[in-house]
């Protein structure tokens, strides 16, 4: 090898061992950065002798995970990047979950970046796989006001089988001296929250025979004295159950009664397959779904990455499916600003779903994944490093005197 040889692969050296240290050093440094994942350097000879350096992210080894305080903290626990997007709606990959909500509402990571997600406006959210069309950034709101209408309820109870069976006008003529057993009521809502209670009257017309019908309690008589009817409207909705001798509905048996509210224009349908028909005194008891309108206090991020409102009142509201992501080569994404990751042609064309589908990992709220760096490793890195930098350094200062020499022969 000749001195000037000798001198090239030392400055090659001098430059590899360099790049190493500035990698070194930016590990050191995010060692406690959320989901910074570390830089390695890799070292490869030339064909005229000396050596190379070259940095990669080890972007797939996971960091651990971090119990904190905060509800918008998202970790990742498995495979899955969150979907960001930068002010100007350039679209990244990263596992900083840092989440907080800022003035306007949407969740920002402290990189700057805002959470993406797929709305329930439209109802269940489906993933484009292979894009991010339909993501939009997600916004929560602790004070918007929410209602949801009912369709349907559940009734639950008893009609006495000692009952005497009715012989005179049932509540189904609306006549004013309609006779019925019993009567119940139940509330419902509209679309926009407003409760309207329905009066629902059971009537023994035969034995295991009992007549159901519905009316709109606001719509009671107010002339008679006596009873509710007639009703201004009429009926809403009517049906016939039919018992067998122990009690429970005969097969064949209407099972439900469905009415439609012109008022309102909404349809309900109430499930009436539970009631059962014994020697004791009538009961009923129920639920509807839906809701009054009322303002959201709080929200929860589900493991599968729903987000929903958590009303006033206790009901809850799916607003946002957060969208995972992944490519076929996470290794070769192009790192950007703010551990982020652009997806390009060297990564592979990227896979978008939902956590805790397919190959995506859960989320995990109130938790945070740290930093990859394994910082006793990096600090003896450095030491090693630093040697072989000043090894480097004495091949090219003693390849310089070895020239010295030579000239000085000359001479």
């Amino acid at each position: 090898m000749s001195l000037a040889s000798a001198m090239n692969s030392s400055v090659s050296g001098l430059t590899a061992q360099a790049t190493k240290l500035s990698s070194i050093g930016d590990n050191i440094s995010n060692s406690s950065t959320t989901g910074y994942k570390a830089t390695t350097t890799a070292f490869s000879s030339l064909v005229n002798g000396g050596t190379s350096a070259t940095n990669t992210q080890s972007v797939t080894q996971s960091g651990d995970l971090a119990s904190t305080s905060s509800e918008t903290d998202l970790a990742i626990s498995g495979d899955g990047y969150f979907v960001v997007q930068d002010d100007s709606g350039n679209i990244f990959l990263t596992r900083q979950g840092d989440f907080s909500v800022d003035e306007s509402g949407y969740l920002v990571n402290s990189s700057g970046y805002t959470l993406m997600g797929y709305s329930y406006d439209n109802g269940e959210p489906a993933s484009v796989i292979n894009g991010f069309d339909g993501l939009e950034p997600v916004k929560v709101s602790t004070d918007t006001v929410t209602a949801s209408a009912t369709t349907k309820g559940t009734l639950t109870g008893n009609l006495d089988s000692a009952s005497d069976i009715v012989t005179g006008d049932t509540p189904s003529s609306n006549a004013t001296d309609s006779t019925y057993t019993f009567k119940s009521s139940v509330v419902a809502y509209d679309a926009q929250g407003s409760a309207t209670q329905y009066d629902l009257y059971y009537t023994k017309t035969a034995d295991n025979e009992w007549q159901v019908s519905v009316y709109r309690n606001d719509e009671a008589s107010t002339d008679n004295d006596t009873s509710s009817f007639p009703y201004t409207n009429g009926e809403l909705g009517s049906t016939t159950l039919s018992f067998d001798s122990d009690g429970s509905l005969a097969d064949g048996s209407e099972s439900a009664v469905t009415f439609t509210d012109a008022t309102t224009g909404q349809t309900v349908a109430l499930d009436l397959s539970a009631i059962t028909q014994t020697a004791t005194s009538n009961t009923m008891s129920g639920s509807v779904n839906g809701s009054a309108a009322s303002s959201s206090s709080d929200y929860t991020i589900g493991s599968d990455g729903v987000i929903s409102t958590v009303s006033s009142d206790g009901t809850t509201t799916n607003m946002y499916k957060i969208a995972l992501a992944t490519v076929a080569s996470p290794d070769n994404m192009e790192e950007v600003g703010g551990t982020a990751y652009r997806v390009d042609a060297d990564s592979g064309t990227v896979v978008v779903g939902f956590a805790g589908t397919g190959s995506f990992g859960t989320i995990q709220s109130s938790t945070l994944e740290s930093s990859n760096v394994d910082l006793a490793s990096e600090l003896s890195d450095m030491i090693a490093s630093q040697r072989a930098y000043s090894a480097n350094s004495k091949v090219f200062q003693t390849a310089a005197d070895m020239l010295d020499t030579v000239i000085n022969m000359v001479r």
